[in-house]
């Protein structure tokens, strides 16, 4: 492992259940991943796949129609197992950030690793750019991912809810609040003693 930072920008999408009422034991499970990992502002790698889930292997009508995925996919794609040796893999390539937008893609995978009996794969830092959105703007609620963005006058990548789209336009998000965060770093704002000579009140008032 070197030195250099590494950001990974990463969405999951998960299996859920037909109703509001959960089959018995059911907990949802990552069935599709898409990441970006960004070191020195340049993308290193792209990664998109499907993943077989385990416990509940077929999709419920309410899981396909939602996210627009197909039983045949996630039945070609990798095993639970490979998706987190292969996260392991890019965690030890260098000092890692994780960026999600909200909380449920890292409470999801490190719940699917107790329940696989894996190892969590990360061991850096998380961070949620959901929240640091919403304390940097003041937002009372949660804002929706392609809502954020629409925010700031732009679109979001590909379709929301196919989850490599998503750590792309997650990424974009980040690049944007950063600019922001630094320009306000450097423009903060005047006192009244910046904007006006004391010392020339001062005398007047002596006067």
């Amino acid at each position: 492992m070197d030195g250099q930072q590494q950001y990974v920008f990463i969405d999951f999408e998960f299996t859920m259940p037909e109703g509001k009422a959960n089959p018995v034991g059911f907990y949802p499970e990552i069935i599709e991943v898409g990441l970006v990992a960004v070191v020195n502002d340049t993308v290193q790698e792209q990664f998109s796949s499907y993943v077989t889930p385990s416990r509940f292997p077929v999709l419920t009508n309410r899981c396909k129609k939602f996210l627009n995925i197909s039983q045949d996919q996630v039945d070609r794609g990798i095993s639970f197992e490979e998706l987190v040796s292969f996260l392991q893999k890019l965690d030890q390539k260098h000092p890692t950030t994780i960026v999600t937008w909200g909380n449920m893609d890292m409470k999801v995978l490190r719940q699917n690793c107790q329940k696989a009996g894996l190892k969590f794969p990360f061991t850096g830092k998380q961070s949620d750019l959901c929240l640091e959105y919403k304390r940097f703007f003041g937002d009372q609620n949660q804002t929706g991912l392609w809502k954020a963005v629409q925010a700031y006058g732009k679109e979001g990548t590909g379709k929301h809810h196919r989850a490599l789209d998503d750590a792309i336009t997650t990424y974009n998000i980040f690049k944007l609040v950063e600019k922001d965060k630094s320009y306000m770093k450097n423009h903060e704002p005047t006192t009244i003693g910046d904007r006006i000579d004391l010392s020339k009140v001062l005398n007047n008032l002596a006067l």
